[in-house]
């Protein structure tokens, strides 16, 4: 139904229609034409219809035409299309060679269990499909994340609240106390520490490591037992960082290695070397890790295993080769009668599990419970006592063996288990040439690189002279750590990481081959957002503390102690750098002992029992880091704390010796003075109770400070204010010091007159420079080490010659200030001009010479511009 606006518009072109028909003037080429408007429809369809033809493409013609030509009515066909309609049939879709009702709905039930399969399948592709982009986006989430919070990497650090350096700041020269300063932090106390939920990875993992190493130099310190790889792998899994991700090693599992290789977790064997022990270490770990493996497989197959309540185990180890011997038959365990089906015997299957995954117990049970397994059962209990150190004689019994079993190779029949017989009388007889040949000829005999490195590292023999050096009965060669090192290092890193795809394969299989030196070298280069430089400094912490680091050098590229040692002390200094261009000096402090402790041999440093090699190079790298703390902004309030010469400061706990602290902070004071840095020289002077040392001090700056301000310095005036007002409190403080001995009361108070005798000075170029030029000269006159008094006699005793030097220096200044000052006075009673004469007479421009009388004085080389 039309609107009212349409009505409107129809109705006024009906008017504008009749206004232009009245108007119009007949024509006789055109006579006029009357349409009702029924009239005028049927010839606008008729328009329409030959409009639509013109404009229907060529196909729809072409098809047209192909109909008409078989005699088909397009618009007819068209018609009946529309009326079609398509209707469910029910009718039987399996094959009709089904002749009994059996045979029909076992085609049924199969047809319907492939369908029910595909449905299946395609429900699990499709939530797949789900899952992967669900975990991609939370991947890229976590990705972009990581990447925006690189960008602000200097911030991933704690940063402690120190005030602006430029507030405050003292002109050079002025002197300063240091300890009266509340704005500067040495610790945490004063740290804006987000919520460790909102920081970014980095620094959440350098900020629980950070607290673990000030509790093992705080145990260190008190001789308290610690394990810090156990605190270093308890505080990163505080994190909650582990996500799979596809990856087969993360670095909680590199952690619980350093645990194992330290022996942290159980007691060491007391009869092994250090480098064996890591060997057992390592291999312990591999042990924990196939348990996991065994119970992760048993909870996924509950039906096969079979476990029921019974949990020891060797139970476990009977219900994995339930599940792993599946196909085989029926166990040697589980035959209740043998006389019906010869069960399989699983001997050296049971043997081999029970030590691949450390249940040493129950490996030595069954085999003294077999008859198979009955002469090796004394081999393996020696294997086992002395951790694969087994007698010359109980090898070359099992290297006999090998040598059998290797000559009648795989009998016909025989099950591919049977091979862990070979391998375990390998392990027990360490024979590198039984070892080569088992890889070679069974390349898959291992599934996993960890079972592979289990077994090597079971064969492993303790060589001191390398495996070459030893040579046990009848030509007998052992397998040793170099050789495995040597095999493992033929491959490129790329090939351990998948071109990067794991990148701590290859690390992790540097530290079950005790290289541990290339272990954190290789970590420390890896600068992703994962911060795995930040765990390679404090893996090397760990082994350096255990003095583990030279153990198991690769052949070929063995370091010395000290090498590997300083190596590891380089890394953690610069990782402590990190904190000490943030400002936080008391984390630096701590790393900073862990680098001094790391060159002295690690724990043993730190009780003095290490080597005198090492505890020389402790104490001197110490003594370097601290002086280095000391000059920094805050060092002497840190180490010194806020008064005396150290006893309430971090210095003590490094230095308890009063007078080695003494020395110390004695030395470090020459080397602020040879940096420039008069103001921290003055301040540990003045702590150690070295007063006539700082007067000495201030006394040079202050000569300093007084020819700057003769030349036209313009700062020259607050310096030496700043510097007359320290002497002053010097001594102030000298007064009420408990302890001075004679010789030092001698020395402040040489220091004091020189200090008065530049304060003279001082006062003589202020008055000239305002311009009071007859009281100059009357202080001039005044001053007791020049005898420029024109009512003294020319007598006058030599007191020159025992001029302190910063006076000396201020001489020539002082003498042409005399001089410029005599042009400004009139001369009313003459002594004017005898001061003249006097002055006059002892100096010659250039080289000059100062003279009264008949007597000399002394001899000084000056250049004076009159």
């Amino acid at each position: 139904m039309a609107t009212e606006s349409d009505m409107s518009s129809w109705t006024d072109l009906l008017h504008s229609s009749t206004k232009l028909l009245e108007q119009a003037a007949p024509s006789a080429q055109f006579p006029p034409l009357q349409r009702n408007l029924d009239q005028l429809e049927a010839l606008s369809k008729k328009l329409k219809s030959k409009t639509l033809r013109a404009e229907a493409p060529s196909q729809s013609i072409a098809a047209t035409r192909l109909l008409a030509r078989e005699g088909l009515n397009a618009e007819q066909l068209a018609r009946d299309l529309k009326s079609f309609e398509l209707k469910t049939t029910f009718e039987d879709v399996f094959p009709a060679e089904a002749t009994s009702v059996e045979e029909y709905l076992q085609q049924v039930h199969e047809m319907a269990m492939v369908s029910a399969i595909q449905e299946a399948q395609k429900d699990n592709l499709k939530s797949f499909n789900d899952c992967m982009m669900k975990v991609m986006k939370e991947d890229w989430q976590k990705e972009k994340c990581d990447f925006l919070q690189s960008l602000s990497r200097i911030s991933t650090l704690p940063r402690t609240n120190i005030s602006d350096s430029s507030a405050g700041a003292t002109r050079p020269g002025q002197i300063v106390s240091l300890i009266s300063s509340p704005q500067i932090s040495s610790g945490p106390s004063s740290m804006e520490l987000a919520p460790l939920a909102n920081k970014p990875v980095l620094e959440k993992k350098a900020s629980v490591y950070a607290e673990v190493v000030k509790n093992l130099n705080s145990a260190r310190e008190r001789g308290l037992p610690f394990k810090p790889a156990t605190a270093f792998k308890d505080a990163y899994e505080s994190l909650g960082l582990e996500t799979s991700g596809g990856k087969s090693v993360n670095m909680q599992k590199i952690w619980h290695l350093l645990q194992t290789l330290m022996g942290e977790d159980i007691a060491v064997q007391r009869n092994v070397s250090t480098k064996m022990s890591l060997v057992i270490g390592a291999r312990r770990h591999l042990e924990w890790g196939h348990e996991k493996y065994i119970m992760d497989t048993i909870q996924s197959h509950p039906v096969q295993a079979a476990l029921g309540g019974v949990v020891g185990n060797l139970q476990r180890i009977r219900a994995f080769l339930r599940i792993r011997l599946r196909d085989y038959g029926v166990l040697d365990f589980d035959a209740g009668d043998a006389r019906r089906q010869p069960p399989v015997d699983t001997t050296w299957q049971q043997i081999y599990f029970c030590l691949r995954t450390g249940f040493y117990e129950e490996a030595i049970e069954v085999a003294r419970s077999s008859r198979v397994s009955n002469q090796f059962a004394s081999q393996l209990t020696e294997w086992i006592t002395t951790g694969g150190m087994v007698s010359a004689e109980t090898a070359a019994v099992a290297s006999e063996e090998c040598d059998k079993m290797l000559r009648m190779g795989d009998r016909v029949g025989r099950a591919a288990y049977d091979k862990k017989k070979l391998l375990l009388y390998a392990i027990v007889s360490s024979s590198r040439r039984h070892i080569d040949r088992l890889l070679r000829d069974l390349p898959n005999l291992f599934n996993t690189i960890e079972d592979f490195l289990w077994f090597k590292l079971s064969t492993v023999r303790d060589c001191p002279g390398g495996s070459s050096s030893v040579v046990l009965n009848e030509g007998l060669v052992p397998y040793s750590l170099d050789d495995l090192q040597n095999y493992l290092n033929k491959f490129e890193p790329s090939y351990y990481t998948k071109n990067g795809k794991d990148p701590l394969v290859y690390p992790y299989v540097l530290l079950l081959s005790i290289q541990l030196l290339p272990t954190v070298l290789y970590l420390s280069k890896e600068m992703g957002v994962e911060g795995y430089n930040v765990d390679a400094t404090h893996i090397s912490i760990v082994l350096a503390d255990h003095g583990v680091l030279s153990e198991g050098a690769v052949a070929g590229q063995k370091l010395g102690v000290m090498d590997a040692f300083a190596e590891a002390s380089s890394i953690i200094r610069q990782y402590g750098l990190v904190y000490l261009r943030s400002g936080d000096l008391s984390t630096v402090l701590e790393y900073y002992a862990q680098a001094a402790a790391a060159v002295g041999g690690g724990q043993l440093s730190w009780t003095g029992r290490g080597n005198i090699d090492q505890q020389w190079q402790r104490n001197l790298m110490l003594k370097q880091l601290l002086t280095e703390l000391l000059l920094r902004d805050g060092g002497i309030y840190l180490l010194l704390g806020p008064r005396g010469a150290g006893e309430e400061g971090e210095l003590s706990r490094f230095m308890t010796d009063v007078k080695a602290r003494q020395q110390f902070l004695l030395e470090a004071s020459c080397q602020c003075q040879d940096a420039g840095l008069y103001d921290r020289s003055i301040e540990i002077q003045k702590r150690i109770g070295a007063f006539s040392l700082a007067l000495d001090t201030i006394n040079k700056c202050l000569s300093e400070a007084i020819c700057a301000l003769a030349r036209g310095r313009l700062d020259g005036e607050s310096r030496t204010a700043g510097l007359i007002q320290s002497g002053n409190e010097i001594l102030e403080t000298y007064k009420y010091y408990p302890e001075v001995s004679f010789q030092e009361r001698e020395h402040v108070m040489e220091q004091q007159t020189v200090l008065r005798q530049l304060e003279a000075i001082l006062s003589i170029h202020k008055l000239a420079r305002v311009g009071h030029y007859l009281d100059a000269l009357r202080e001039v006159a005044k001053l007791p080490f020049l005898p420029l008094d024109p009512r003294a006699p020319d007598g006058t005793p030599d007191v020159f010659q025992n001029l302190s030097s910063h006076v000396q220096a201020c001489v020539p200044d002082l003498l042409k200030v005399a001089l410029s000052s005599l042009d400004y006075v009139t001369d009313i009673d003459g002594s004017l001009r005898a001061l003249r004469t006097k002055e006059m007479t002892s100096l010659e421009v250039g080289s000059w010479k100062l003279e009264v009388g008949s007597w000399k004085l002394s001899e000084v080389q000056f250049d004076v511009k009159l």
